[in-house]
């Protein structure tokens, strides 16, 4: 694992750029951040555009690359790699744009074709499992993967993953010694499959880009080999993707009916231990959430954590098995009850950084990779750096304050910005957002980005909102 500066990932990637293609990028620009600690970057110049991946884990890299070029030699759609370095964790990918079929749930789910355009996308992307499991497989060295297989030591893994990272920082009181009878009957149940190939290990809509109205699939380096039935609940049952349960049951039947047309197998059997993987993928997924949000402190994660909550229902009425399994059974039971009584709390607070800062020298990076947040011009403010006696002074001292507290047009501003970022930060506070980048620029980051960045600072400190300031300029002035 290594980790580098921007500076110089960014420096890799443009030699990436211009060994490709025999020049510089006109630009690049960071990508949103996912729970991952991969970074995306677009480069582009002229009508070529490219994404650059940056990966702290050179292993992790080094599968991503074998499998990419594995799978677009198999035909199967994922990113072109135009350009790798292995030892560096970079690597330049064809563009597929922005939009993923998450996103295009969330932007669609009120439109009246709804249902019908998620059957259409979804068995598209049952077809397209189809073949990475059974097509993509063939010729696959397992043994390059950082994880081979998905056996009972990696089913542990997991349901370990959920005991330490979200059970036990919940408070929720379980028994252990049976719990981990559960979980040794669990992953007995389940390893006893034998319908297996290529597990994509993390198949959900985040991972689905729709580009030209085809699909492309990416973040496919924790595959190994593993039961099919991992991938399709991976899918299905995404607490994000709130697909309704019927819809749910017809994507079923269809992925079942075309693997039916591929090979032999026990359909009875293949749906019960279905049922069981749903349960091991949403024990998964919470331990996921704990982890991303208690120890990671992504709070964002463990609010989402209640978007499980219908898939839990499902579990506790579906899941035969769990009648075998008490106290996964009780602890399911326990979780959904202080879910719907919102208990479970992620006991982080929103921090809100602020800054102040010259257009000179460019907008001040935010360090928590959040994106969003606020950049304020202030440049159309009335300007006391141009009168003599203010120029020495910056927007702390009580000369300028006095100034620009007498313009209308500054009161006007200071109003507007601080009513947005007040209904932003009761937004981020119901939705357990940890960080909120603002700042504050003008022509030379002294007077009137300092006074309206100040004045933000205190308006929320009166309020008990944790603010974090810094005047970018007057920093620089000082040293």
């Amino acid at each position: 694992m290594m980790n580098i500066d921007n500076e110089h990932i960014h420096g890799l990637l443009v030699e990436l750029f211009a060994k490709h293609c025999c020049h510089a990028p006109d630009f690049i620009e960071a990508l949103p951040v996912s729970g991952s600690n991969r970074k995306y970057y677009r480069l582009g110049a002229g009508n070529q555009s490219f994404i650059g991946s940056y990966n702290p884990d050179t292993q992790d890299h080094k599968a991503f690359l074998y499998l990419a070029k594995h799978f677009y030699d198999k035909k199967l759609a994922v990113p072109q790699v135009f350009e790798a370095n292995e030892e560096e964790g970079v690597c330049l990918l064809q563009d597929l744009g922005n939009n993923d079929l998450l996103a295009w749930l969330e932007d669609k789910r009120s439109t009246p074709d709804y249902d019908q355009q998620l059957l259409r996308y979804y068995r598209m992307a049952l077809v397209h499992l189809l073949r990475f499991q059974l097509d993509g497989s063939g010729g696959l060295n397992y043994q390059a993967l950082p994880v081979h297989s998905f056996n009972k030591q990696a089913m542990h893994w997991d349901l370990n993953y959920f005991k330490y990272y979200f059970l036990k920082p919940s408070g929720i009181l379980f028994d252990e010694s049976s719990l981990e009878n559960d979980f040794q009957l669990l992953v007995n149940y389940l390893s006893e499959e034998t319908l297996m190939g290529f597990m994509y290990r993390d198949f959900q809509a985040r991972n689905i880009m729709i580009h030209n109205d085809q699909l492309y699939f990416i973040d496919f380096q924790g595959g190994r080999y593993g039961p099919l039935q991992y991938d399709v609940v991976s899918l299905l049952f995404q607490a994000k993707a709130a697909i309704p349960f019927e819809l749910r049951q017809l994507l079923l039947d269809f992925y079942i009916e075309r693997l039916q047309q591929r090979i032999k197998f026990d359909e009875i059997s293949f749906r019960k231990r279905y049922s069981g993987f749903v349960l091991l993928r949403v024990l998964q997924v919470m331990g996921a959430y704990g982890f991303r949000g208690w120890f990671e402190r992504k709070a964002h994660f463990l609010a989402s954590i209640a978007l499980l909550e219908p898939n839990m229902q499902w579990i506790l009425d579906r899941v035969e098995m769990l009648n075998q399994l008490p106290e996964i059974k009780q602890i399911i039971f326990n979780i959904k009850k202080r879910l719907m009584n919102a208990t479970i709390s992620p006991g982080l607070e929103l921090i809100v950084t602020i800054n102040s800062f010259s257009f000179r020298r460019g907008i001040p990076y935010d360090p928590t990779g959040n994106g969003g947040g606020f950049v304020f011009d202030c440049r159309l403010l009335p300007n006391p750096g141009l009168l003599g006696q203010y120029k020495n002074l910056t927007g702390l001292d009580h000369e300028v304050k006095t100034f620009l507290s007498g313009e209308p047009t500054v009161l006007s501003f200071v109003d507007l910005t601080q009513s947005m970022v007040l209904q932003a930060v009761e937004n981020y506070q119901k939705a357990c957002y940890t960080h909120l980048h603002v700042s504050f620029g003008c022509t030379g980051g002294q007077h009137r980005s300092v006074y309206c960045a100040q004045a933000l600072a205190d308006a929320l400190d009166r309020i008990g909102i944790k603010t974090k300031i810094t005047h970018q300029e007057l920093k620089n002035m000082i040293s």
